[in-house]
């Protein structure tokens, strides 16, 4: 239900994209309210009652007074009070409906536009997340849907009452004396003059504030996932120091928006008092001259107490509508962002693969083609064939293994899975078959065993355990405090780097993938946990595909073949002995490693 209303969202938000700006904006925010009409047309009508019960009483006084105390009729006296009684009996109902389902439309709208961030974010390619700060994408989820949150849940509501209200009070005050109207109106120009300055001023303001709370959080989100460098380095004072200016700024942004209300508000308030001044002091001289009766000016009285009211709560919404619409903004320029990597129409989803990778004349860059990563890749790796990836940092090793998973699209030529291109097929389809464990093996919160099931939803115990026991990492696990129901932590906090490489194994070898790539998987598993785990490499390896990045040149020796890369270009390929016989890059490579470990 709740992806069948996402889905109806972001039909609708697509189709209004281009629109003008600011009017879009408006539409794409009516299309979240959309599926949730008739409740929409409830919390109205609930509104329409709730405001006709609350304008009753000045009027009711009004008819007690002149038809019922000064006439000396008691019988209107008691129905007055008994339709006062019904009136406040009517708004407590109509309020508690109105307030209802107006929490319950903006909870639900704000659920499916959270639904939409995420999911949206969750199709983004890497390329997408290195030129994002995580800290502005979690901002965007917490900060700026809680500011819009505001605006839908209160917004509406506001508006539609203080209009309403606003409309009605003017009717009934007109048509009770419009000389005494008028005069209370007077003030109206000044009103209008101020609500406009605060308009066009307010607008940069409340959208500063918001780009302001964006970086204080991703500055926030950042130092928090870095803690311990800063604490290695000494650096606690610096980031203190540098968080206070951001914090300081955010401050400003937010003062200046406190300026602007306090000098607004507070003359409204006084425009409200001197229009009571006008009603004692006009209307006074018309019931004394005979024009109007007590009632009449008992009516005004009560109603211009709350007539700007209304004026305020409007440049109140104007304020939420602000901050909400600069959300709004911040929001679905998110959600414009197309995926770099994306499956075509109709894209054929991968049957069961036999394993065989091509390359064919692929160059990518991450620069627009300003840095060539790979230059001209040309490389067929055979069903069942383990080809490991050498040479120096910034090789290209790493970029080569992303393009397997369809990470990254490269910018010239193919990548082909048993002959099938990669730009033509369901990434999904591709990626079910297919294992990857990065250098860091990276854990989410909850168990051992939830981490290793993650590669295979709904895997039993028993498989969960074997997968662990295959890798070397069953006696590793069980001889913790709780085995294989010890908490991991954040990022795997509570297991070493070792630990956490072997978890990592085990999740991708519960997946029972065809395809394999390991991205210097070895690199934070110290000598002795190597060891254990190299009999578990080689039953993960056996009879799948795999590409073995390694700067520890003994776990792939026994690849099928190794692949030098230098300057994004491989530069020899062959077998450990082949390359060794060689004398070329990899021999003195391996010459190198030899030395180190000796």
């Amino acid at each position: 239900m709740i992806r069948h209303r996402y889905t109806d969202f972001m039909s609708t938000w697509k189709r209004l994209r281009g629109e003008k700006t600011r009017a879009r904006r408006l539409r794409e925010l009516l299309a979240l309210v959309r599926p949730y009409k008739w409740r929409v047309a409830l919390m109205f009508l609930s509104m329409t009652i709730a405001i006709a019960a609350g304008l009753a009483p000045p009027y009711l006084a009004k008819v007690a007074i002149d038809s019922g105390i000064i006439a000396k009729d008691f019988g209107t006296l008691q129905l007055v009070v008994v339709l006062y009684l019904a009136s406040a009996l009517i708004l407590w109902g109509a309020t508690y409906v109105q307030t209802y389902m107006t929490s319950w439309v903006g909870q639900k709208t704000l659920q499916d536009l959270r639904l939409a961030l995420f999911d949206h974010l969750q199709k983004q390619s890497s390329g997408f997340y290195s030129r994002r700060k995580t800290g502005v994408l979690v901002s965007r989820l917490t900060n700026d849907v809680e500011a819009l949150d505001q605006l839908v849940s209160n917004g509406a509501m506001t508006l539609f009452q203080s209009v309403v209200t606003l409309v009605a009070m003017t009717v009934i005050l007109l048509l009770q004396s419009v000389p005494l109207a008028l005069a209370c109106f007077a003030v109206f120009p000044i009103v209008a003059l101020a609500s406009f300055i605060f308009r066009v001023v307010s607008t940069d303001v409340y959208r500063e504030t918001r780009e302001r709370i964006g970086v204080v959080t991703a500055y926030l989100q950042e130092t928090i996932s870095g803690v311990s460098v800063v604490r290695a380095y000494g650096r606690e004072e610096r980031h203190v120091s540098e968080f206070t200016e951001l914090s300081e700024v955010n401050r400003d942004a937010n003062m200046r928006s406190v300026r602007l209300n306090a000098a607004y508000f507070p003359a409204i308030e006084f425009l409200s008092a001197v229009s009571m001044a006008v009603i004692l002091l006009f209307g006074g001289y018309l019931v004394l001259d005979g024009n109007i009766e007590v009632g009449v000016l008992v009516l005004f009285a009560g109603y211009m107490q709350n007539f700007f009211d209304p004026i305020q709560q409007l440049s109140q919404l104007y304020t939420t509508y602000q901050s909400g619409m600069a959300a709004l903004d911040k929001i679905f320029d998110l959600l414009a962002e197309e995926p770099d990597v994306t499956d075509l129409p109709g894209a054929q989803k991968l049957g069961p693969v036999r394993g065989a990778i091509s390359f064919e004349d692929v160059w990518f860059s991450y620069q627009d083609n300003d840095v060539w990563a790979l230059r001209g890749i040309d490389l067929a790796i055979n069903p069942g064939e383990t080809v490991a990836l050498v040479g120096a940092t910034g090789a290209g090793k790493s970029t080569f293994a992303k393009l397997v998973p369809r990470f990254y699209d490269p910018q010239k030529g193919r990548v082909l899975v048993d002959g099938h291109d990669l730009t033509g097929i369901d990434s999904r389809s591709l990626r079910r078959q297919l294992g990857y464990v990065p250098q860091e093996g990276y854990l989410f919160s909850g168990s051992i065993a939830d981490n290793i099931e993650f590669g295979k939803p709904g895997a039993t115990r028993k498989e969960i355990e074997d997968a662990a026991r295959s890798v070397g990492a069953y006696d590793l696990i069980e001889a913790l405090p709780d085995g294989f129901d010890t908490v991991v932590g954040e990022r795997g906090s509570h297991l070493s780097a070792g630990q956490r490489q072997l978890v990592a194994f085990a999740r991708a070898l519960i997946a029972e993938p065809k395809l394999l790539i390991l991205d210097e998987a070895t690199a934070s598993v110290d000598v002795n946990t190597e060891l254990r785990i190299e009999e578990g490499l080689r039953r993960l390896l056996a009879g799948r595909t795999a590409i073995v990045i390694a700067h520890r040149l003994s776990t792939i020796i026994n690849a099928s073949r190794i692949a030098v890369l230098e300057g994004g270009e491989i530069v020899e390929i062959g077998s450990h002995d082949e390359l060794v016989a060689a004398g070329g890059h990899y021999a003195q490579l391996y010459a190198s490693w030899e030395q180190q470990v000796a």
